[in-house]
């Protein structure tokens, strides 16, 4: 019946004659239980309720409790029960095999994963929150610093995706939007396999939020060439590390030409 202060109300401690703090033992004596006789329908329904189970007696034993999680008791608490009890679930979306895929780079993923659900606090982002800051895009100063902006747009990012397709065989398109790069990413040819195409969407997005962000805070900007190189050398780094896997073994034939 559940907690009986909402049952019977703040009147139900004077009606039942039951101290409000009070525990079961309070209410049960040799006798049985100790509750005056029922002067309303739902005093009724509660004296019929304590005749369907046994009344406590100290010949059963001690009082026990234990955890109950979807309608399963267990001896002890358990927190990963009852994490996947509490938090919210959503439907496992298509790119999360593609982003999370073996041999990432778990930083690089992370943010990608991020970045994919459009919560990287950009400036227009933060705005939308009420603080009181300009949105012009950080590094170019040009347009409103949105996640497409600064993934697509920017000519920081244009710099970046040029140097790319001169190493990718098959030709990088124009990404007119955040989902038209993501779909792109998620394919897959002989020449450019997906795993390929995400490695340097991680490595490219986590650059390019990370110059944003040493603009933002110091006031320095690598080149584009120059932060172009570190994202070379980390795709040449994860090959080489995952070679023997089935998956990465002519990844270093595709990205070096």
């Amino acid at each position: 019946m559940g907690p009986l202060i909402k049952v019977f109300g703040r009147t139900g401690t004077r009606n039942l004659r039951i101290h409000i703090d009070a525990s079961v033992a309070d209410a049960y004596n040799e006798q049985g239980w100790r509750l005056p006789h029922p002067r309303s329908d739902t005093e009724v329904a509660l004296h019929s309720f304590l005749t369907t189970f046994p009344t406590p007696s100290l010949d059963r034993g001690p009082d026990i409790f234990s955890w109950s999680t979807e309608g399963q008791s267990h001896p002890v608490f358990s927190s990963s029960r009852t994490w996947e009890v509490l938090r919210p679930r959503a439907p496992t979306q298509a790119t999360a095999k593609h982003i999370w895929f073996s041999g990432a780079t778990p930083k690089h993923a992370f943010h990608l994963w991020v970045t994919n659900l459009n919560r990287l606090p950009t400036r227009c982002r933060l705005a939308s929150w009420g603080l009181q800051i300009q949105t012009d895009c950080c590094i170019c100063s040009t347009q409103q610093e949105t996640r497409d902006h600064l993934m697509l747009s920017c000519p920081y990012a244009g710099v970046l995706w040029t140097e790319i397709n001169r190493r990718i065989r098959d030709p990088v398109p124009p990404f007119s939007n955040w989902s038209h790069l993501i779909q792109w990413a998620s394919s897959s040819t002989s020449l450019t396999p997906s795993v390929l195409r995400m490695m340097v969407v991680q490595a490219l997005t986590y650059t390019i939020w990370q110059q944003r962000n040493n603009m933002l805070h110091n006031q320095t900007l690598l080149p584009p060439l120059v932060a172009f190189k570190g994202i070379n050398r980390h795709i040449i780094d994860s090959i080489y590390t995952a070679r023997k896997r089935r998956k990465f073994s002519s990844l270093m034939a595709l990205w070096l030409i």
